[in-house]
């Protein structure tokens, strides 16, 4: 009986196994493909790739015809056998926490925004917690985003308030020590 499994170890993979593989590899394709664009640029610079590969995940955003894009993702599996797929993979995965992080950031400022159309003193907190906020601004976007509610308006002020609370948490998230700097400079010009 030892024999049977010592023989089983030295076969080659069976064509169902070689087949799951590929599959595996052209899904893989797919996922890379279904990026938006400009995240699957940054994916592929960090990678080492043919670019005969590089070229033919750019090329599948051109194709729109079902059966072509069809074609051309299996061309682009076939491509994806002669690479380790485990470095794509894990960057793959890096990408994607990064966007549910990113969805996570997002979720926090519309309850931001909610919370401050729901009480003015929510400014305060903003101000602590973004010391370059124009209060004067967002207090202005609040009022007149209630304004439009109770009067069933096209919500612009509401979505306004949110863009705006957005940028100050992207320019805190990105420039923490280029604001100290500029906070420091309006200091010095209002004195």
């Amino acid at each position: 009986m030892d024999k049977p499994s010592s023989n089983d170890q030295d076969l080659p993979p069976s064509k169902t196994q070689r087949k799951r593989a590929m599959e595996d590899l052209q899904e893989l394709g797919e996922t890379l493909v279904a990026l938006p664009l400009d995240r699957l640029k940054r994916l592929l610079d960090k990678q080492d790739l043919p670019d005969i590969l590089r070229d033919a995940l750019l090329e599948a955003y051109r194709i729109t015809s079902h059966g072509a894009r069809k074609r051309h993702l299996q061309y682009i599996g076939r491509l994806m056998r002669e690479v380790d797929p485990e470095p794509l993979r894990l960057a793959l995965d890096v990408v994607n926490g990064a966007s549910v992080a990113e969805n996570a950031r997002l979720h926090r400022l519309e309850h931001l925004r909610e919370t401050l159309l729901d009480d003015e003193q929510t400014l305060n907190h903003i101000a602590t917690t973004y010391p370059g906020a124009d209060l004067t601004h967002l207090r202005q976007l609040r009022r007149n985003a209630i304004k439009e509610k109770e009067q069933n308006k096209a919500p612009r002020n509401y979505r306004a308030l949110f863009q705006a609370l957005k940028e100050l948490d992207d320019r805190s998230l990105t420039t923490l020590a280029p604001l100290a700097p500029t906070g420091g400079e309006e200091d010095g010009g209002e004195i």
